[in-house]
């Protein structure tokens, strides 16, 4: 089982799906990755040597980020913009949706299940 990033590839998968287990690695960076070490993306993780893992990981080293450094990343732009106090970082502070989703019906998945308003009645 290969271990890049700090995670451990899934076994008899494409190569191609098995980085995208890899936090900011999709379907077509992986497609790219494995065009530029010159691998067949359709073979499995299982047939990968250590000489293909040391060249994955130069590549994710040198032009990728990923994992930790682009969660940070991540986390950081959301806590810059809750800073800011735009709209976005007001959203994201009271757990709202961001990106204009109406929410007087729904967006259970951002507010959570419903809060029983209690002598409410029709």
């Amino acid at each position: 089982m290969a271990r890049i990033a700090g995670i451990d590839l899934p076994k008899n998968k494409r190569m191609e799906v098995a980085l995208t287990y890899i936090y900011g690695i999709g379907r077509t960076t992986a497609k790219q990755i494995m065009t530029e070490i010159g691998l067949d993306p359709n073979m499995n993780s299982d047939q990968l040597t250590e000489v293909d893992v040391a060249k994955i990981r130069e590549v994710l080293d040198r032009s990728h980020k990923v994992e930790g450094d682009m969660r940070r990343d991540v986390s950081m732009n959301i806590k810059r913009l809750m800073d800011l106090g735009c709209y976005r970082g007001l959203r994201h502070r009271r757990g709202l949706p961001v990106r204009g989703q109406r929410t007087h019906t729904n967006a259970r998945t951002r507010k959570g299940p419903r809060k029983m308003q209690i002598g409410k009645r029709k």
